[in-house]
């Protein structure tokens, strides 16, 4: 630390006792101070002077007769313009408005065409058209001056507007008035008129239905009746072949009583048989049951057992199709609990078949068969014979009865369907004549109908339209207020739909000029540049270097620079404020926050240089055309491409240029601290780097130099 003190010192006693050198420091410190006084001054009013931008105006309007009065706006639009001092007004011809715009002599023109006044008129005409002001600009001139040119024109047209609106209203609302007038008398008369309006759309759908509802009966009465005479042929035809058919199905079931009757004994002896073949396969069952009973002996009882059960299931099969067949005769199914137990019993029998086929696949592999298969097979076969022992017990006193009930109620329904296709065959000419007449009536109905079905949809919906907007315009207004409103003043009505709506500025923190609102820009970016100077001029190395050790030196003379950097900011700031009168609402932290911008850009500028010699000063000036884009100072960051964005929040100038606002318009402290932190941690960074990489990067860069040195162009 000693010998950085050292070389501090030494630099001060070499600048001090050297006239030349105080000459060219005190250049030095007060140099970068114009660089902002002259901007911040050339900037100061710059939004009111406009006067001096000339504007060529010429107005062609021939004007135009409405309602019997002669009107020229053009000409009227010259003698405000003639008033009117805010820019440079010039009234020439258009050809010479043309070339002066062309030529930059005016920064643009304004050409009322023709048809101005008469095209302006025709807001009383059935076709309307909108009256033109042409405006040409010449944007090459200059780049703000567009802006403030098309401000102007767009005050003019606004201006034009307001009167044109303010002029028509007040012929408007003298009609309002005397309309006004005449609803309040013929009040009484409209209210009526609403109501019976709301009568009668209440009973439209009423209307509607009886209609629908008729419409829809005499369509479905004259379908019937159509197809009731296409298909009355046919229905005298089946008639009577139904009355043939009916005998024939009678004589049929009284045939199939007696076989029948012969068939009785045969489905007796079919379930005897079949209970006999049970018994059969009942001894097997108890033979395969013994113990000691061999494998080829299983084998051999149940191939016989597979040959029983297969003719038992063929058997019941016969039964049960046999007993389907009668049952769907009976109205009332009285053979369906003996058809269920038939079933049952053809799913035991089934099931002891699979038994079987799996006890034989099982001596097959030889393996003794399974007992848990074996007691199944015995409990079906029990099961078996009972249920076929009931069967047949029950034969003549349950079967046999509900046979012959279910012919006798199919020979009962042939009779009674016979009686009845007789009488319909007697009444079919008296069915075609009442058709006949039917078919007539329904369609002279049909005709009428659809004339009034045609014409009431058109009708509904326009007393439909009527009541709806009747109703908004209730909810809405009232018709009452609505004559209160016609009547009032025209004048106060004209004036306020002219401008309806006053715009009340509030300025939170007003700056009373554009100069003083860049001063935080340019003050910042004058303390850069004078940094800039200093590495230009001064020279970062110190001659006796291998004395000192890398850090040594490079905090020596960063003290060196950072004294004259204070001294610059000391005069950019005071006279900031007491030379060219700049507006600051916190002077003294305006002073304080300069040195600390300029405390922090010295740092920066002097590690670019120490460390990378001339290449450290590209640097540095690259850093500094980025923050002029990137930085926020003249146009909003959010409006700036992407790339500038990104980097916004890592360039010192975006909290620099912060904090000095705040002080000049009002300081808020939350910002001012967050921003002289950030400023803070980016001068501790760059130290760090100084102290740590100032002798590995400098011995980098110094080959670089030395070798460009050789040129003999750069010192």
């Amino acid at each position: 630390m000693k010998n950085t003190v050292y070389i501090y010192t030494r630099d001060l006693k070499r600048i001090f006792t050297n006239w030349a050198m105080i000459i060219i420091v005190l250049t030095l410190m007060i140099l970068p101070s114009f660089y902002a006084w002259f901007n911040i001054k050339a900037s100061w009013d710059p939004y009111g002077r406009t006067e001096g931008i000339a504007i060529a105006v010429t107005s062609e309007d021939e004007g135009s007769t409405i309602r019997g009065q002669h009107v020229n706006v053009g000409k009227d639009i010259i003698a405000t313009l003639k008033k009117n001092k805010t820019l440079g007004w010039t009234f020439v011809s258009k050809e010479k408005a043309d070339q002066g715009v062309k030529h930059g002599d005016y920064y643009a023109s304004i050409v009322i065409p023709k048809d101005f006044s008469q095209k302006l008129g025709t807001v009383l005409q059935d076709r309307l058209e909108k009256p033109v002001i042409i405006y040409k600009v010449n944007e090459k001139i200059n780049a703000v001056a567009p802006k403030i040119t098309s401000k102007g024109a767009s005050s003019l047209t606004q201006q034009i507007s307001e009167k044109f609106v303010k002029t028509a209203n007040g012929a408007i609302f003298s009609v309002f008035n005397e309309l006004g007038i005449t609803l309040q008398r013929d009040l009484p008369t409209i209210q009526q008129v609403e109501q019976r309006i709301f009568e009668l759309e209440n009973r439209l759908p009423e209307i509607k239905k009886v209609i629908n509802e008729a419409n829809d009966t005499t369509q479905k009465a004259g379908a019937i009746v159509s197809k009731a005479q296409a298909a009355l042929p046919e229905v005298e035809r089946l008639t009577a072949d139904g009355a043939q058919m009916t005998q024939q199905l009678n004589t049929f079931l009284t045939k199939s009583d007696e076989v029948l009757k012969n068939a009785e004994p045969t489905i007796n002896e079919t379930l005897h048989r079949v209970q006999q073949r049970a018994v059969g396969v009942q001894e097997l069952k108890n033979q395969l049951m013994e113990k000691d009973i061999a494998p080829d002996e299983v084998s051999a009882a149940a191939e016989q057992l597979k040959v029983q059960l297969t003719k038992q299931i063929a058997d019941t099969g016969e039964i049960l199709t046999l007993l389907t067949d009668l049952n769907a005769l009976s109205q009332q199914k009285v053979l369906s609990p003996v058809i269920n137990d038939v079933k049952d019993v053809n799913t035991l029998l089934q099931q002891q078949l699979s038994d079987v086929n799996s006890l034989q696949q099982q001596t097959k592999n030889g393996d003794v068969p399974n007992q848990s298969v074996l007691d199944r097979f015995s409990s079906r076969t029990d099961q078996a014979v009972s249920r076929l022992n009931a069967l047949t017990n029950s034969y003549s006193s349950t079967i046999v009865p509900a046979v012959e009930q279910a012919i006798k109620e199919a020979k009962d329904k042939t009779t009674s369907a016979n009686s009845l296709l007789d009488e319909a065959n007697k009444s079919m000419p008296d069915v075609s004549n009442v058709l006949s007449k039917t078919a007539s009536g329904i369609l002279l109905g049909q005709q009428e109908l659809a004339k009034i079905a045609k014409d009431f949809p058109r009708i509904e919906q326009n007393v439909h339209n009527v009541a709806d907007k009747i109703r908004e315009f209730q909810q809405k207004e009232n018709i009452e207020d609505i004559i209160n409103l016609l009547k009032n003043d025209v004048q106060k009505e004209s004036d306020f739909f002219a401008k309806p709506v006053l715009l009340k500025e509030e300025r939170l923190y007003p700056i009373p000029n554009y100069g003083s609102a860049m001063s935080p820009f340019y003050t910042t970016l004058c303390l850069w540049v004078g940094a800039l100077l200093l590495v230009s001029i001064l020279s970062v190395e110190v001659a006796d270097e291998e004395r000192f050790k890398s850090y040594e030196v490079y905090l020596g003379r960063l003290l060196t620079f950072l004294s004259i950097a204070f001294v610059q900011a000391f005069i950019v700031t005071l006279g900031d404020l007491f030379l060219i009168k700049t507006y600051v609402v916190d002077k003294v932290p305006f002073i304080f926050l300069g040195l600390l911008c300029s405390f922090v850009f010295m740092t920066i500028v002097y590690t670019l240089v120490a460390i990378f010699g001339n290449a450290g000063k590209a640097m540095a000036i690259v850093l500094l055309v980025l923050q002029l884009s990137a930085a926020g100072g003249t146009f909003p960051i959010q409006v700036v491409p992407a790339f500038f964005q990104a980097i916004n929040p890592f360039l010192p100038f975006t909290y620099a240029i912060s904090m000095m606002r705040e002080v000049v318009g009002g300081m808020l402290a939350d910002i001012v601290r967050k921003d002289v932190t950030v400023l803070l941690c980016i001068w501790l960074s760059v130290l760090l780097v100084g102290i740590f990489l100032h002798k590995p990067l400098s011995k980098t860069s110094a080959k670089l130099t030395k070798k460009a040195r050789e040129s003999k162009l750069i010192h």
